[in-house]
């Protein structure tokens, strides 16, 4: 055969060696992953920066701009022997209602507490507690979400006069005070309403808690009460949004965080806290296992409830 004209094979083995080498390094320039450093931005010390940073991290979430700050080697290293989280959250178990993302938020941010519904107990408040009285941290956020399994089942359970199995019964006797507020106005959609309700039970309940109650007073901690939408990503503010703050959206009326508080009162609860009385059935129900109990029992994937056995989350 004739070879004029044809480059030797060697030359054709480097030469296809070289540019391949250059396709691959060309490859892994563009696709490497961006590294963050280890402190963007100072912590948020007031409740103003700290509630202001969480909605701006919720705008780039609805938006999809996210950030993803402070999720690298270097953040890890940097929090590994203390942490500092401005936020303090308590938010339901639903496995689409991630703080952390919805809020685009770091390693270090924030404390994160979920429970079927936002239900509340000993073990709970004093993790929520936590944050706030040991390291200073200036805001508490109650997050509750559109379509609730936890709550739907509970409506339907409280409804009926048919309890929920097991400890789930510890999840529905909490949820007593926002579903006494639901039966008086419930709205074109029970359901919605009494989820609504429970965040604004929740919150009042907080701010009336004996430590907790001093540090709100003196304006070095904020507890806000917000609704999460599945279905547009975006935290709707309901009460509490720290006065001045750059990212406050309307809360919502004083007549109807002044209704929450005073159904809850009715309850007949001696402690300070206007709706003691979701804190004390839930921990009687536990039975010495606590609201610990309730949130661990409750962990399934969410489902609407169809049976006796709904799933609460």
């Amino acid at each position: 055969m004739d070879r004029a004209g044809l480059p030797p094979r060697r030359w054709v083995l480097t030469g296809g060696l070289t540019a391949a080498a250059a396709l691959i390094s060309g490859c892994s320039a563009k696709s490497a992953p961006k590294r963050t450093t280890a402190a963007p931005e100072p912590r948020p010390s007031t409740p103003e920066g700290a509630y202001s940073r969480l909605m701006e991290g919720n705008k780039r979430w609805v938006s999809g701009s996210l950030n993803h700050p402070d999720r690298d080697p270097d953040r890890r290293e940097l929090v590994a022997q203390a942490q500092d989280p401005y936020g303090v959250i308590l938010a339901c178990i639903d496995s689409r209602v991630p703080p952390e993302l919805l809020f685009d938020t770091g390693l270090g941010d924030l404390y994160v507490l979920r429970t079927g519904g936002q239900a509340v107990g000993p073990v709970v408040t004093g993790s929520v507690e936590y944050g706030p009285m040991t390291g200073g941290t200036p805001l508490i956020l109650v997050l509750g979400h559109q379509r609730c399994g936890a709550i739907d089942a509970s409506y339907k359970a409280l409804r009926d006069g048919d309890p929920l199995p097991g400890n789930l019964r510890a999840i529905e006797k909490a949820l007593v005070p926002a579903y006494e507020l639901t039966v008086k106005d419930p709205g074109a959609d029970p359901v919605d309403t009494m989820i609504r309700n429970q965040i604004k039970v929740t919150v009042e309940e907080l701010r009336a808690n004996a430590d907790l109650a001093p540090l709100v007073a003196k304006g070095s901690l904020a507890v806000v009460g917000a609704y999460y939408s599945l279905d547009t990503g975006q935290v709707e503010v309901l009460t509490g949004a720290p006065t001045g703050s750059a990212s406050a959206s309307p809360s919502a009326s004083p007549s109807a965080s002044a209704s929450a508080s005073a159904s809850a009162s009715a309850s007949g609860s001696a402690s300070p806290s206007p709706t003691e009385s979701a804190s004390a059935s839930a921990s009687a129900s536990a039975s010495g296992s606590g609201s610990a109990s309730a949130s661990a029992s409750a962990s399934r994937p969410e489902s609407t409830p169809a049976g006796p056995s709904p799933d609460a989350s």
